[in-house]
């Protein structure tokens, strides 16, 4: 507990998956293939990654002129890259930023994270592909992808911070203590006597159920018969009345 933290210092697919890291076993197929990836960020991107801002949840019409025109008001731009499909051009949602001064990246991050551009809130977050140790994509299982509610959710980034675990104290108990074999046994042992004696119990009433019915039927008989008694001594009264 004493090193925990709600952002992640070092990214690890299984604590991401996790919402308070302490996960020990992946919940969805894509943490497996996170674990199992061994990614290498593309050496083909230039700058400085603790100058740059990583802004997603673009709209897809968003360009390059309108990032710099929303952004520059932080700072100076060293330079902007919208990412975009290879094959159609279209924008994929999100792009870079670098600034030249450490001073307008912080004040980016803090002022436009949730700014509405182009009727879209966006996201701002530091670029992790090159700062955070171990990172892994979203592509490929891994990210801190928060903002979809069903799935694949991840944990330990600012826009879905790891919640604090929660310590129980250690509960000592004889029961799990010291001869805990011999009263487990013992509770097994009991929990079959009672389900034989459950077995006997119904085995018991259902022979004595005939019996019963048997009873009913006789004293149903009885009744009737001294009910007729009943009534022909009354018949008897009245013709001597008369």
């Amino acid at each position: 507990m004493a090193d925990w933290a709600p952002i992640a210092k070092e990214y690890d697919p299984l604590k991401a998956g996790s919402i308070d890291g302490t996960d020990e076993e992946p919940h969805d197929r894509a943490i497996w293939r996170a674990m199992l990836a061994r990614y290498v960020p593309n050496k083909g991107v230039t700058g400085d990654p603790h100058l740059t801002l990583f802004v997603a949840r673009l709209n897809l019409q968003t360009t390059e002129e309108k990032l710099r025109e929303v952004f520059s008001r932080y700072g100076d731009i060293r330079k902007i890259r919208l990412v975009r499909d290879l094959v159609t051009g279209f924008s994929k949602g999100y792009a870079f930023i670098e600034y030249k001064e450490e001073r307008a990246l912080l004040k980016a991050h803090r002022d436009a994270n949730r700014l509405v551009i182009d009727q879209h809130e966006i996201f701002v977050d530091f670029e992790l592909e090159r700062t955070l140790k171990g990172w892994i994509p979203r592509r490929l299982g891994g990210g801190f992808g928060g903002k979809k509610e069903s799935g694949q959710l991840r944990f330990g980034g600012r826009d879905r911070p790891f919640r604090k675990p929660i310590n129980l104290p250690n509960m000592k108990n004889d029961f799990y203590g010291e001869g805990s074999s011999e009263k487990r046994n013992w509770s097994r042992e009991g929990t079959r006597d009672w389900r034989t004696r459950d077995r006997d119990h119904e085995r018991s009433r259902d022979k004595r159920w005939p019996e019963r019915e048997r009873s009913w039927a006789w004293g149903d008989s009885e009744r009737e018969r001294d009910s007729k008694e009943e009534r022909s001594r009354g018949r008897e009264r009245k013709d001597r009345d008369r």
